[in-house]
């Protein structure tokens, strides 16, 4: 078995910090949109497609500026903002099932 070359370990670890940052900054997001759910009138302002080329072309404006792709900052957005969807759908059907 091959070590790690003492350059590529530094950067796993920067990585690793980086993610913990990212979670933390996750769990903010998630709990605003658990704050959002009930504020919505229905499935569609859940869904709000509007919104998500809003957000999309925002974030990949902040990515050519930072000097990231943009392609792969949207299509991480992306896959977040569904996973976001699908949450507040739940949460939004909880709140106004109940």
């Amino acid at each position: 078995m091959t070590e790690t070359p003492p350059a590529l370990a530094e950067l796993r670890t920067a990585i690793d910090e980086l993610d913990g940052e990212i979670v933390r900054l996750l769990a903010s997001r998630e709990a605003l949109v658990r704050r959002a759910a009930p504020l919505k009138r229905d499935a569609d302002a859940v869904r709000a497609p509007d919104r998500v080329a809003q957000v999309i072309a925002r974030v990949r404006d902040l990515a050519t500026e930072v000097g990231a792709d943009p392609t792969t900052v949207e299509r991480i957005y992306r896959a977040m903002i569904q996973a976001y969807i699908d949450l507040e759908s739940t949460e939004h059907h909880r709140l106004t099932s109940a």
